[in-house]
């Protein structure tokens, strides 16, 4: 039989990583939950709370944490890439400390610099943050962006020479987001798009796919714009996100929403992605 796909979404944590966070997921009807560790906008390296760590990780809840939106291994700026790393070496080890399955980091973008420059710097300055993981810990989860300026993975083809630039380590996966393939050229509303991009992923990572970022789109395919929409409101459609749980290359891989609203639409969104799991 088929693994199930877990459907959930990201939580808020006010009062608390598990308190405010188990409590979120109850109230939308989350079956994982992806959460941050630390602002997602600073570079502030946040202590966690040994107590609310333990709750987390003996709740049952498959958990995946969020690297701050700033990180850039690609950047030409040397600080910029110095608190980079940092960054995801501190959420990594939050993820062993809440017992999460992944840490989803973007990309990135080579900025000013050629993208061969960029992915010297990323087998130099990532790869020793992937061959310090234990073999317990949590995957860094590479998420591919919407194809804006200069970005150094947008379509799933381009995860290949990401990948070569790690050489493809075993801690090494992916995280796929809807939205930003779509605005990336993917085209998810089109017959037969979705098996076309799902295979295109499983031909250059095979195996590697950890979590799915199940987005709509407020804007049409390939606009490189990073809008999200919600499920069945947008240019994807609903029926695309039941395409997705169908092929063999999301098999048993979770789903987490990132879509506009609060705990009504979280909730409607949530329940949609499981009429479409069990149709």
């Amino acid at each position: 039989m088929t693994p199930s796909n877990l459907i959930g979404g990201h939580v808020f944590v006010a009062g608390g990583l598990a308190k405010g966070g188990l409590k979120y997921a109850s109230e939308i009807g989350a079956e994982m939950i992806q959460v941050f560790v630390t602002n997602p906008r600073g570079w502030a390296l946040s202590a966690g709370d040994p107590a609310e760590d333990a709750r987390l990780r003996e709740s049952g809840v498959p958990v995946f944490l969020h690297a701050a939106y700033l990180v850039n291994c690609g950047s030409p700026t040397p600080a910029t890439l110095e608190n980079s790393i940092a960054v995801i070496r501190h959420t990594l080890r939050r993820g062993a400390e809440t017992g999460a399955r992944g840490v989803v980091v973007h990309t990135g973008s080579a900025v000013s610099q050629s993208r061969e420059t960029a992915m010297r710097q990323i087998h130099e300055h990532l790869l020793p943050v992937l061959d310090e993981l234990p073999d317990d810990g949590p995957d860094l989860l590479l998420e591919p962006m919407a194809g804006q300026g200069r970005m150094l993975c947008a379509t799933v083809q381009d995860l290949g020479p990401y990948l070569e630039a790690l050489d493809h380590h075993p801690k090494a996966g992916v995280c796929l987001d809807t939205c930003h393939a779509f605005a990336a050229g993917h085209d998810l509303s089109a017959p037969g798009g979705v098996k076309e991009m799902m295979d295109a992923l499983h031909e250059v990572a095979p195996g590697r796919l950890r979590l799915i970022h199940a987005n709509d789109s407020k804007d049409p395919c390939g606009s490189k714009r990073d809008r999200h929409e919600n499920i069945g409101a947008g240019h994807i459609g609903a029926q695309a996100f039941g395409d997705l749980m169908r092929h063999p290359a999301a098999a048993g891989v979770p789903l987490c929403i990132e879509t506009p609203g609060k705990a009504d639409k979280h909730r409607e969104d949530i329940d949609l992605l499981k009429k479409l799991r069990s149709a």
